[in-house]
């Protein structure tokens, strides 16, 4: 049986690590076998990569440098991690994949989405998510729960427009393509978002099984 890749996407304080392991025991409940992960990361020498990527530098790290690492530490994790979870039949939940990318290299940094596509392509070879969560909330919301968990990122540090363009990236991608993508309110309460990922629960259970 081949699994479910399934991939939590959003900003700054959008509350992915959360649902997502909230999502995990609801998923497990019912005997479903779930492997959790995150991007950048997800194996010790990726998350060495993403020490690299969000660790604040007095050198700057150039667009290219950080789109490079970023699909570097990716074709590490899908040939540790996500590639052999499927294999097995697991559910894979990943906190970012390259939705992310195109997001932040693409909408935050500027770079050529044809530029990441290539990439995509080479490091992915197809694969995709089944599904794509976009938990989205306003800039403002966001940055202000990134500030409240304490000393901020590389990225985080960024300016408003930055986290403007990433949002806009995000949403522009759901609606181009509905079939993968569910946008959840993530700028309500935490029961309230976790309401609505029940309401997604049997639609991922069907996707699973089907």
């Amino acid at each position: 049986m081949s699994g479910l890749f399934i991939t939590l996407e959003g900003p700054e304080g959008a509350g992915k690590s959360t649902n997502r392991d909230y999502l995990a025991e609801r998923l497990a409940e019912r005997g479903i076998e779930v492997v959790l992960t995150r991007e950048p990361g997800g194996t010790p020498l990726a998350e060495r990569v993403r020490e690299l990527l969000l660790a604040p530098s007095e050198e700057p790290m150039a667009a290219d440098t950080e789109l490079l690492l970023v699909f570097a530490a990716r074709a590490q994790h899908l040939a540790q991690v996500i590639r052999p979870a499927l294999a097995r039949g697991c559910v894979v939940l990943c906190d970012r994949f390259t939705d992310a990318t195109y997001a932040y290299q693409g909408g935050g940094r500027g770079l050529s989405e044809a530029r990441i596509a290539v990439l995509e392509q080479f490091v992915q070879d197809g694969l995709r998510p089944g599904l794509t969560l976009v938990f989205d909330l306003p800039v403002e919301v966001g940055l202000a729960r990134a500030a409240a968990r304490g000393r901020l990122d590389r990225f985080e540090q960024e300016g408003r427009q930055f986290f403007e363009a990433v949002r806009q990236t995000y949403l522009r991608r759901a609606r181009a393509e509905p079939s993968r993508y569910r946008i959840l309110d993530a700028a309500q309460t935490l029961e309230r978002v976790q309401r609505d990922l029940d309401a997604l629960l049997m639609e991922i259970v069907e996707l699973y099984r089907g």
